[in-house]
This record gives structure tokens, sequence and C-alpha cells, in this order.
């Protein structure tokens, strides 16, 4: 099971995601550039996107984001999103996440802001070791 996310150059989220990554999670980066090739999953993951935008779901959702989504094999094997944001932006907190979670019919697993805390980290790792033993339940 994979962490897939996003970061821009600022590597907020690439900071984030590094934690995940020392907590035991596996962690891959979509490209920074739309012109890559993007990603295609070939088992069960969560996304982990910032948001972006000059306004309310204008521009929310990178488009390095919506390219890797556009591939119908990587939206069947996404299981939730997470959010990444910062608070200062009011309502369109994570946006980029609701967007995801919507447009794909999966749940909205969490929210973080900036670099996120150790105790956000800490929710978000346990939260993905349920999420991969039910999976791997199912399975079975």
């Amino acid at each position: 099971m994979t962490v897939v996310y996003y970061s821009s150059s600022s590597n907020y989220t690439h900071a984030f995601a590094q934690k995940l990554r020392a907590a035991g999670q596996h962690c891959v980066r979509l490209p920074l550039l739309t012109k890559d090739d993007t990603l295609l999953m070939e088992e069960p993951f969560v996304l982990i996107t910032p948001t972006y935008g000059a306004g309310p779901r204008r521009g929310a959702v990178p488009k390095q984001v919506i390219k890797f989504l556009n591939v119908p094999q990587n939206r069947e094997l996404l299981c939730g999103v997470i959010g990444a944001g910062n608070t200062n932006f009011g309502e369109t907190y994570c946006q980029a996440a609701h967007i995801v979670a919507q447009k794909c019919q999966v749940p909205l697993l969490y929210r973080f802001e900036l670099l996120g805390l150790p105790e956000d980290v800490r929710n978000v790792n346990e939260g993905l070791n349920r999420l991969w033993k039910q999976k791997l339940q199912r399975r079975a």
C-alpha cells in the first residue's frame, strides 16, 4: 500500500511525506512538472494533495494531481484523500482534497496545516495502518 503525494517546490507536503516515510509508510511523489510522465499505480493508495488557486474551487487541484487522476487505473485504486493546506485561506482550506474526494467518491481522511504537527503525523500514520489492514483483510 502506498501514499502518493504532490508537493510543489515549496516542499511543505514533501516534508510531511518524509515524516510518514520515517514512520514506516511507503510514499511516492508525483512529478513536479506536468510535462513529465505521471505515475501508474498498481496497488491501492491514498493521495495527499495541497490546495492552490485564486479562489473557491478555481484551480484548487494541482494540475499534476489532475493528470495523475485522469488515468482510469489510478482513479480505481484511490482509497482516500488527505489534504494539506493553510488555515489562513479560510473556507478554501484543503479545498483540493474536498474536490478530489467528491469527484472520485472516496473519503476525505484527514487535513493538516503546512508541514503538519507531530500529532498530525501520528494520526495519519495510525489511520493509514488501519486502512491498509482493512484492505488486506478484505483481500483474504
